[in-house]
C-alpha cells in the first residue's frame, strides 16, 4: 500500500515523487510511457508504474492500493488524463490535488487560443519558424504557405514519430529529431541556424523549457508564438505542493541554501555557476537590486537584505528547496554572508563573485594586492588616517556626498593633492570612472554606489611604537603631558587600533594626538574646559591629520556623559572631580581600564580610595598599580651636561575586574 499514487509525466511530478520518497514516504509514481519511467529511479520508498490507464484502470488502482492522496503532475495540456483521474478519485472517495506548473505571460510575444490559430497567423507572415510544440499537431501546420520550406520542426527521436512527420511532408533539414532539455544556447543556435523570425511553443511552464525557447527568442528579437492553455485549472503549485505535504504527513523541513556573490550587478559580471544556480533556484531572495539583476521571468523572489528577517522567511516556507540569495560583489567582501551563515547553519553554500575591488582596480589600472581596503558604507572608517599612512586606499562609500566629504577632508588637512580614482555604477550601462586631485573634487556629488581608490604619493606610515618628541606638538601656556611620561602612561593602556578613547584633562593635546594615532581605526575623545587649551587642541589635530579625534568643550564629568562607551580612558586633570569622573567611567563600561596622572600624594590618595569604594559598590575586584616615574633631562652647561630633574609623577592603572557571575553568563 502506498501512502500517496503520483501522476508523474511532468518534471513536477519527478520532483515530487523524488521529495516523498527521500522522506520515506511510501509512493507510486504512474507514468505513461516507458521512457517516462527512466527519469525515476526505484528504491524502497518508490516504485514505478509505467503504461497509460484509462478511468476503469484508475479506480481498480486506487480500490486496490488504498492510497490517503493521488497527486495529478500529468501535462497541462493532457485534459483528459486529468479529467479521469480526478473523476476516479472521486468515485473512490480518495483526496485528489493538481499540481499545476507555473506560466507567465511573456512580453513582445503573440499569444494564441491553439495550434490552428497559431498557424493562420503564421500564413500571414514572412521568414522561417521553428515549431517545438511536438508531433500530434503537426498536420495542423501543413495549412501554411510553403511550410515544408520555412517550418522547421523540432520532434522526439522516435522512429514512430519520425515516420509520421514524413509522411506530412516534414523531412531533411527540416525534420530536427532531438530529446530535451534543451537550454537557452541551444535554443538560440537553432534559431540562428535556421534563420528563424518566429518560434512556436506551448506556455508549459519553467519544467517544460519554455523558459529557456523565450529567453532565446528575446535575445535574438524573434517572435515567440505562444499558444495558451486549453484548461483553466485550479490546484497547487509544485512549491505550495511540497509545503502542504510537510504540514499533512510530518516531513523534515530541509532546504538548499546558496549564497551567491553576482558581482558588480551586471547579467555580465555572474559567473557561470552562479547563473546555473539561480535558474535552478525556488527562489530569488535580497535586496531589490540584486534581485533585479538575476532573476530570470516567472520565478519567484523576496526583496529582503537583512540577514534575521531572510533566515525566518525561509524556515517560514519550507516549499522552497532551492534558496538563492543573491549578495552583491563577493560573499567574502564586505558581505552579509557571514552573518547568513551563523543564522543558516555552516552547510550553506557559498558562490564566489567578482568583487568590487578587482573590478575597479582592473579599470585604473592598478593593482590592488598592496592596498589598503575598507568599506565606510554604514560604518565608521576612519579615511584620513587610512591614506596619510598607505599610498594605496580602497574604499566602498555609499553616500552621494562621500567623494565630496573626503575631498573637503583631505584638503582641510593638507592633502588635497591626493589622487581620487572614483567609480560610480561599476559594470552598468551608465558606469562612470573618473581621476581627479582632492581638491578638484570639494563640489563633486556623485552616485551612492560608488568606490574610491585614493593614491597619496606622500603616505608615511606612523612608527610602531609611541614617542613623538614634545618639539613636535604646537605649544603654548597650556600644561602639557612630557614625551617619556605619554610613553609609559600609553604603555600602561594598552590601546587597541578600535578603541575608543577619552583623554580627560586633554590640555595641549599631546596624550589625545598619541591615542589617534595608535587607536587608528577607533576614536578619541579630548576633553578640556580652558579656551587657551582648546585653541590648541584644534591646531594638533590639524597638524596631525586626525580626523578621528573629537574636540568636547566642557568640565568632566558633565561633558562625558553624551559621549560613547570607551575601552579606555586617561585622566590628565581632574578639576576635583576625580571620584564622580572615575564613578562615570564605570558606570558606562564595567571593564574600562583606566590610566591616571597625579603630581601630589593628595590625589593618589583620593583616586585610590575612589576606586576602592567603587569597587566594593560594584561588588567586584579592582586589579590597580602604581608607578612612580621620575625624570631627569640633561642640560648642556659648557661641555658638560648636568642632569636636570622633572617633578615626580605617579602613574595609576585601573582594570576593573568580571565578576564571577559575569564570567559564567558569558560562558
Amino acid at each position: 500500500m502506498y501512502k500517496v499514487i503520483v501522476f508523474a509525466g511532468t518534471t513536477e511530478g519527478y520532483e515530487i515523487s523524488r521529495f516523498l520518497s527521500e522522506n520515506q514516504l511510501p509512493v507510486l509514481a504512474c507514468v505513461a510511457t516507458e521512457y517516462g519511467s527512466k527519469s525515476l529511479q526505484e528504491n524502497s520508498c518508490l516504485h514505478v508504474q509505467a503504461g497509460r490507464l484509462d478511468e476503469q484502470q484508475m479506480r481498480d488502482l486506487f480500490f486496490r492500493e488504498k492510497p490517503e492522496l493521488v497527486l495529478d503532475a500529468t501535462h497541462p495540456y493532457a485534459a483528459e488524463v486529468t479529467q479521469n483521474i480526478r473523476k476516479a478519485c472521486e468515485e473512490t472517495g480518495v483526496s485528489y490535488t493538481r499540481i499545476l506548473r507555473t506560466g507567465s505571460e511573456q512580453q513582445n510575444a503573440v499569444y494564441v487560443r491553439d495550434a490552428k490559430e497559431a498557424a493562420e497567423y503564421l500564413e500571414g507572415t514572412e521568414g522561417n519558424v521553428l515549431l517545438t510544440t511536438g508531433s500530434k499537431e503537426l498536420a495542423v501546420f501543413t495549412s501554411v504557405s510553403d511550410y515544408n520550406k520555412r517550418l522547421f520542426a523540432r520532434v522526439l527521436s522516435l522512429p514512430s514519430v519520425i515516420e509520421s512527420c514524413q509522411a506530412l511532408g516534414f523531412e531533411g533539414r527540416n525534420l530536427i529529431a532531438m530529446q530535451g532539455p534543451f537550454s537557452k544556447e541551444l535554443n538560440q543556435a537553432m534559431l540562428e541556424q535556421y534563420q528563424c523570425k518566429y518560434l512556436v511553443t506551448k506556455d508549459s511552464g519553467k519544467a517544460g523549457g519554455f523558459l529557456e525557447k523565450i529567453q532565446a527568442a528575446e535575445a535574438l528579437g524573434v517572435t515567440a508564438v505562444i499558444i495558451g492553455r486549453p484548461l483553466a485549472e485550479e490546484g497547487l503549485s509544485l512549491k505550495e505542493c511540497r509545503h502542504m505535504l510537510i504540514e499533512r504527513y510530518g516531513l523534515k523541513k530541509e532546504q538548499n541554501v546558496t549564497l551567491l556573490g553576482i558581482g558588480m550587478g551586471s547579467i555580465g559580471t555572474l559567473t557561470l555557476e552562479g547563473r546555473e544556480a539561480v535558474r535552478s533556484a525556488d527562489l530569488i531572495v535580497g535586496a531589490r537590486r540584486m534581485v533585479d539583476a538575476v532573476r530570470l521571468p516567472g520565478q519567484d523572489f523576496l526583496y529582503e537584505y537583512r540577514s534575521r528577517e531572510i533566515a525566518a522567511y525561509l524556515a517560514e516556507h519550507p516549499e522552497y528547496t532551492k534558496v538563492v540569495v543573491a549578495l552583491s560583489g563577493d560573499v567574502g567582501f564586505y558581505s552579509g554572508a557571514k552573518k547568513l551563515v551563523e543564522l543558516l547553519g555552516p552547510e550553506t553554500k557559498m558562490i564566489c563573485g567578482i568583487s568590487s575591488v578587482v573590478y575597479f582596480m582592473s579599470k585604473i589600472g592598478l593593482s590592488w594586492d598592496d592596498a589598503k581596503i575598507v568599506s565606510a558604507h554604514g560604518k565608521t572608517c576612519n579615511l584620513i588616517s587610512l591614506i596619510r599612512e598607505n599610498r594605496k586606499v580602497f574604499a566602498i562609500l555609499g553616500t552621494n556626498d562621500g567623494v565630496r566629504n573626503l575631498a573637503e577632508k583631505l584638503t582641510f588637512y593638507g592633502m588635497g593633492d591626493v589622487i581620487l580614482h572614483v567609480g560610480e555604477n561599476l559594470s552598468y550601462d551608465n558606469e562612470k570612472i573618473l581621476s581627479k586631485q582632492a581638491k578638484e573634487l570639494v563640489s563633486y556629488e556623485g552616485d551612492p554606489l560608488s568606490v574610491i581608490c585614493a593614491y597619496n604619493l606622500k603616505a608615511e606610515p606612523e612608527p610602531a611604537t609611541h614617542g613623538l618628541s614634545d618639539e613636535e606638538f604646537i605649544r603654548g601656556k597650556a600644561p602639557m603631558t612630557k614625551a617619556e611620561v605619554r610613553t609609559v602612561s600609553l604603555a600602561k593602556l594598552k590601546l587597541s587600533k578600535d578603541a575608543v578613547c577619552y583623554d580627560i584633562g586633554a590640555g595641549t593635546g599631546s596624550v589625545s594626538v598619541e591615542m589617534a594615532l595608535r587607536a587608528s581605526e577607533g576614536e578619541v575623545y579630548a576633553i578640556e574646559k580652558k579656551e587657551d587649551a582648546l585653541a590648541l587642541l584644534a591646531q594638533n589635530k590639524k597638524k596631525f591629520t586626525l580626523d578621528h579625534m573629537y574636540i568636547i568643550p566642557g568640565t568632566a564629568p558633565e561633558a562625558l556623559e553624551e559621549l560613547p562607551v570607551p575601552t579606555h580612558a586617561f585622566i590628565g586633570g581632574s578639576s576635583g572631580n576625580m571620584k564622580e569622573i572615575v564613578e562615570l567611567l564605570i558606570k558606562k563600561n564595567p571593564q574600562v581600564r583606566i590610566v591616571i596622572n597625579c603630581i601630589t600624594l593628595e590625589t593618589v590618595g583620593e583616586a585610590l580610595g575612589c576606586i576602592r569604594e567603587l569597587a566594593k559598590q560594584e561588588g567586584c575586584e579592582c586589579e590597580n598599580e602604581i608607578v612612580q616615574l621620575c625624570v631627569s633631562r640633561s642640560k648642556n652647561i659648557g661641555r658638560y651636561h648636568m642632569m636636570m630633574g622633572e617633578n615626580p609623577i605617579y602613574i595609576i592603572t585601573v582594570q576593573m575586574l568580571k565578576t564571577s557571575e559575569e564570567v559564567e553568563e558569558q560562558a
